[in-house]
């Protein structure tokens, strides 16, 4: 795939872009666009010998086992280390069985873009045909669509592989697929940056069965998480009380961030409690207005009425955006 090619995916989070469009500094933005987590683990004192020596076998195994606790994976289920989400949406065409692949869409646009790249027939609809290997995002991004691991499973057992993206399934862990991994015909993916509030952390996990497992760790070769990154997210994922403790946090600040809507007289149309979805037919004006304010939300080429916006952390960032939205009230 060309450079070009690649630059035309549209994400949230480039705050360079923001700032040479609207002005300032990325440090003087506000980013609300993407759906990570703005209070994020405490990164704990790491071992010098974790940035000096290639990471050790037994540190991996400690990470993935971990990994497996954090996410309920079956016993018989292999996990497996990846360097983010993002290293593992771009090797699942390489996983999946030849002819055309089925997408739930509207969703996270790099999965398309990961099997076109290899030339793969996609069908992206709201109605997957049956029979066909399928892709879906649950929560789904952007619009927070659950399923139900009773409906999800259903969906699952019609085709000949199903890959179940839960990037965002650390709000919403009973809707998780994890405890039914383990067979060849299921790839659950986790994302551990979205949740942790570390992106740049870059980690992820694939929960499948051993030989889907056995060729992703070839295509992922030796080393391909660095020893911080090991060490991070053993701590992260073993602080059961943190993650409780976030979960809570992250339910009340969505609430809050409804309640902002409201007062503005903007509709919510669904979203995660890492992220909202605001439905308005101003999404592009409003979309300018928290810009020029540095604040920085997400719009979307496919639907010109969503707007995207994640809740802030710290109070002053709150205050700065009540203050925004007062302004766009009048």
């Amino acid at each position: 795939m060309a450079a070009s090619e690649t630059h035309k995916r549209d994400h949230g989070g480039d705050l360079h872009a923001a700032a040479l469009r609207y002005g300032g500094a990325p440090a003087d933005w506000l980013d609300l666009s993407t759906g990570i987590n703005p209070i994020p683990y405490p990164v704990p004192d790491l071992p010098a010998s974790c940035w000096t020596r290639l990471p050790g076998a037994d540190r991996l195994a400690a990470l993935e086992e971990a990994a497996r606790r954090a996410y309920s994976a079956a016993e018989e289920a292999e996990v497996v280390a990846a360097p983010g989400a993002s290293a593992l949406i771009q090797a699942m065409p390489g996983l999946t069985p030849p002819g055309p692949v089925a997408i739930l869409s509207p969703t996270y646009n790099e999965h398309a873009a990961s099997f076109r790249a290899t030339g793969r027939e996609v069908i992206e609809t709201a109605d997957p045909p049956d029979g066909v290997p399928l892709v879906f995002v649950n929560p789904n991004n952007p619009d927070g669509a659950v399923w139900t691991p009773g409906d999800a499973r259903a969906l699952a057992g019609r085709r000949p592989l199903t890959i179940a993206d839960e990037s965002f399934g650390d709000v919403t862990p009973e809707m998780s697929l994890c405890p039914y991994a383990g067979a060849e015909d299921l790839i659950v993916l986790r994302s551990f940056g979205k949740f942790y509030g570390l992106a740049g952390v870059r980690l992820g996990f694939a929960i499948c069965g051993p030989e889907t497992a056995l060729k992703l760790r070839q295509a992922l070769g030796p080393w391909s998480v660095s020893g911080p990154a090991i060490e991070i997210g053993i701590a992260a994922l073993s602080d059961e009380t943190w993650a409780e403790e976030t979960r809570a946090r992250l339910f009340r600040d969505a609430q809050r961030l409804n309640a902002l809507m409201r007062q503005a007289e903007l509709d919510v149309a669904g979203g995660t409690t890492l992220f909202r979805l605001v439905q308005t037919l101003h999404a592009a004006q409003l979309h300018d207005h928290l810009a020029q304010r540095q604040i920085w939300t997400r719009i979307f080429t496919y639907r010109r009425d969503w707007l995207r916006i994640a809740p802030p952390g710290p109070e002053a960032d709150w205050a700065r955006l009540e203050a925004a939205l007062k302004d766009w009230r009048a």
